[in-house]
């Protein structure tokens, strides 16, 4: 990842930890406690607010973000991205850290973040201000997808019990369970530099190496505070060819192939089935005719080591 980064000093902080107990299984319950301990020993005063519904990280982010000089989120992806729509909806420029404690943590892998709680803790104790990008989807915010078709319905509607069970694993089982029922969805989109409508069965606008679980992107072509989004779309595959021929070029991240349009744009228009659903960072989102996205270049400053 290249990004802009800044050492942050050696001082005691006010933090504001933002936590989702019931993400992936569960471990941000767990060991908040010793982590509290870590970031009290460093010096850091905590306050602790943990959500218990959908939109609870927006809020708290938003009523309590500036009670604080840093804001720590204990989640998965969805709940980070809450807490970032809650600082951009305030007007917060502080930085945030993230614990990541969901299933599939897209984001989070992209950051190279450790998967290992305590370590991702003192990492940000550790680390430096990352400058990077976000999306704005319409009035919406989201730190690294919007997507469509394939794939979409299976971030957010993957049973939390079954996350808890398989873990990224469950997001495949949930997707398997979609085929049957995929069908294209035609689109247009305008950037700058092109216009290109047509039918497709998955479309991703994203700023992030790993899609959905599923999908790998090229480290080397994604920067995430270069100010424009990845975008990738496929095309219906009719028969087995079509289908072997498109899962080996995104295995081997290679998108020269007919069934795959991918390129880069720093905003884009795109027309749709206002009835066709769209996921951001995993949470459901409801479509519209006209649906303008916008790269925030630089928007965040999120701690990484």
């Amino acid at each position: 990842m290249s990004a802009q980064k800044n050492k942050i000093k050696n001082k005691s902080h006010k933090n504001l930890f933002i936590v989702n107990p019931n993400a992936g299984t569960k471990q941000a319950k767990l060991y908040l406690p010793k982590i509290l301990d870590l970031f009290h020993e460093h010096g850091d005063t905590n306050s602790v607010y943990l959500t218990e519904a959908k939109g609870d990280g927006i809020k708290l982010a938003a009523n309590y973000g500036h009670t604080a000089d840093r804001i720590i989120c204990m989640g998965g992806d969805g709940t980070f991205s809450e807490v970032i729509t809650g600082m951009k909806i305030a007007g917060l420029d502080i930085p945030i850290g993230y614990i990541p404690a969901g299933t599939a943590n897209d984001f989070a892998a992209s950051l190279n973040l450790s998967k290992n709680i305590m370590q991702a803790a003192q990492d940000i104790i550790d680390g430096e201000v990352t400058l990077l990008d976000i999306g704005k989807f319409g009035e919406r915010y989201f730190s690294y997808i919007a997507s469509f078709g394939a794939f979409t319905k299976a971030s957010y509607s993957t049973p939390q019990s079954t996350k808890n069970m398989f873990g990224q694993f469950a997001y495949i089982i949930e997707a398997i369970k979609e085929l049957p029922s995929i069908r294209p969805e035609y689109v247009r989109i305008e950037t700058d530099a092109r216009k290109i409508e047509g039918d497709y069965i998955f479309g991703a606008v994203s700023n992030s190496k790993s899609v959905g679980g599923v999908l790998s992107l090229d480290s080397d072509i994604v920067d995430m505070s270069d100010g424009v989004f990845e975008v990738l779309l496929i095309k219906p595959l009719n028969n087995a060819k079509a289908v072997c021929d498109c899962v080996y070029s995104l295995l081997n991240q290679n998108y020269d192939s007919e069934y795959i349009t991918f390129f880069n744009a720093d905003k884009a228009i795109i027309y749709s089935d206002p009835n066709m659903n769209w996921a951001l960072d995993g949470e459901h989102a409801s479509g519209c005719e006209k649906i303008d996205i916008k790269n925030l270049k630089k928007a965040v400053k999120v701690i990484s080591k």
